[in-house]
């Protein structure tokens, strides 16, 4: 692999967990294990996965619980693993949360080919796991980093969804109801002040001068983009 991505298992299976984990540190990936739901959102926070292996029934924490929080924090891609393979579960899995549907039990080589099949398409979505804007801003998201000017900024959670927002659509503006539902998805009345005071704050992390921002700057029709330095 020429990427070391990070994977977040999710089962209450002992030996599933540590079996599984197993094979897929041999093949190279980077592999957070939870055995609750209450575990898999503190792995999540510590350190946010490329992608998330989840089991529905979890013990602790409903799984579909899981995955909505996950998905208020950032679009991360899910595969679901689970016991019942009706094609009701399947198709309400994936009309909600998931980005593929395994059922148990199954063959290992099935899994890591549909893992490397949703690699591949995040790839598409956002080319580079540290987004180069500038020889003095680097953005490395899945860290929760920013590096200005050759130092290393901590981003907060929502500063970081928010980045994560922009990150995926580099040069066009995204709406601010766009950023809305995506950062404050899980906020009851969230206000479009949120998202000015949050750009307000990232551009005195990021910016050499907030006042007359290079990189992160309003757009022409409303709205914000990130703009690459030339």
């Amino acid at each position: 692999m020429n990427e070391r991505y990070r994977l977040l298992l999710v089962d209450s299976d002992r030996q599933l967990v540590a079996d599984l984990g197993d094979r897929l540190r041999r093949d190279g990936y980077e592999v957070a294990t939870a055995r609750s739901g209450a575990a898999a959102l503190e792995e999540f926070e510590a350190a946010w996965p490329d992608l998330v292996i989840l089991e529905l029934d979890i013990r602790r924490g409903n799984g579909e619980t899981v995955a909505e929080q996950v998905k208020k924090r950032a679009d991360i891609p899910i595969i679901v693993l689970s016991s019942n393979g009706a094609a009701e579960a399947k198709v309400n899995a994936i009309s909600r949360f998931a980005e593929d549907y395994v059922t148990k039990p199954f063959h290992y080589e099935e899994l890591a080919a549909r893992i490397r099949r949703v690699l591949g398409r995040l790839n598409e979505r956002i080319p580079s796991r540290e987004l180069v804007l500038g020889s003095d801003l680097t953005l490395v998201i899945r860290r929760r980093e920013a590096i200005v000017r050759g130092r290393t900024v901590s981003l907060s959670p929502t500063e970081t969804r928010f980045l994560a927002a922009l990150a995926a659509n580099v040069g066009e503006s995204v709406s601010t109801e766009r950023l809305l539902s995506r950062v404050w998805s899980g906020s009851d009345g969230a206000d479009p002040a949120y998202v000015w005071v949050t750009v307000r704050r990232l551009r005195r992390k990021i910016e050499t001068n907030p006042d007359e921002p290079r990189y992160l700057v309003s757009g022409k029709g409303g709205g914000y983009r990130l703009v690459p330095a030339e």
